[in-house]
């Protein structure tokens, strides 16, 4: 019978503390009924019973604008909905640039070509040309 009462105060002193602790640990414009102060006496001085009026009437309530202030994070990088979104679009501003590029590329390379040929090329039309032909 000994152990059972040693069970119970044991069980009573938990959750006087855990009573005590999130009460401290709670913000006071969140804190229901009484003060912050006035629960942390309640706690303290009727241990018990204070304990669980904390519980039932003191305590912030978990409220669905909380809940959905901390959305559930995806455990994966490939859950992650915008994070792929992201990858996509880095893939495809690559590709683009990389598209550019070889056009650019293209652009300059057919300019030279022109530029070879005009110069190699001659003019039948050039009067001070000794080889233009007559």
């Amino acid at each position: 019978m000994a152990r059972v009462y040693i069970m119970l105060v044991v069980l009573a002193v938990a959750i006087i503390i855990y009573a005590l602790i999130e009460c401290i640990r709670s913000r006071p414009q969140e804190v229901r009924s009484i003060s912050k102060p006035g629960w942390i006496l309640t706690i303290i001085l009727v241990p018990l019973i204070g304990a669980l009026l904390w519980f039932a009437f003191g305590r912030p309530r978990a409220s669905k604008q909380a809940q959905q202030a901390a959305p559930r994070r995806p455990m994966a990088p490939d859950e992650d909905v915008a994070f792929l979104r992201n990858l996509d679009v880095q893939r495809r501003q690559r590709q683009r640039e990389e598209a550019l590029k070889k056009r650019e590329e293209e652009l300059k390379r057919q300019a030279k070509d022109k530029g070879r040929s005009g110069t190699n090329q001659v003019s039948e039309e050039d009067p001070e040309n000794p080889n233009t032909p007559r």
